[in-house]
C-alpha cells in the first residue's frame, strides 16, 4: 500500500468512526500517542476517541514521506471535530506514522496544539475514569 493510500484509508475510516477499518491499518501491537489521551494501544485509543465524537470532517493538506524512503509517513490535515456533547473543537494536526515491515502503522504520533480544544474536551470528560 502506498503512503497516500494508507493516509486516504485512515482519514476516511477516522471521519466515519469506522473502528474496524481504522484498526485494520494498524499492527496488532500498535500504540498511539495523543496530546489529549496520552499513550495508548490503538485498540484502546480509537474506541475512546469515537465515544467522544459526535461528528468529524477531515481535510487533508499534505502527505510527507521520509526523505530516504524509510518507514515513516506524516500527514497534515484539518480535523473539524464536534465532541459528543455538541461542542465544536476544530484543530489542525500532523500525524507521524511509523510503519511496520508489512506497511501497517506500528506507532502513531499525533501532534497539535491543544489550546483551542482543551477546555471543551476537559468539560466533556470531567469525572471520567480515564487513565
Amino acid at each position: 500500500m502506498t503512503p497516500s493510500t494508507l493516509v486516504e484509508r485512515y482519514l476516511t475510516a477516522l471521519e466515519h468512526a469506522d473502528l474496524e477499518a481504522v484498526l485494520a491499518l494498524f499492527a496488532p501491537s500498535a500504540r498511539v500517542s495523543s496530546p489529549l489521551y496520552g499513550e495508548l494501544a490503538a485498540a484502546e485509543f480509537y474506541p475512546l476517541l469515537f465515544a467522544d465524537t459526535q461528528s468529524s470532517r477531515l481535510t487533508l493538506r499534505s502527505v510527507m514521506q521520509d526523505a530516504d524512503g524509510g518507514p515513516v509517513v506524516s500527514f497534515w490535515f484539518d480535523f473539524d471535530w464536534v465532541l459528543a456533547d455538541g461542542s465544536p473543537a476544530p484543530f489542525t494536526v500532523v500525524d507521524v506514522a511509523e510503519l511496520a515491515p508489512d506497511g501497517r502503522i506500528e506507532r502513531l504520533h499525533i501532534v497539535y496544539d491543544t489550546v483551542s480544544v482543551r477546555e471543551a474536551f476537559d468539560a466533556q470528560t470531567a469525572g471520567d475514569s480515564r487513565p
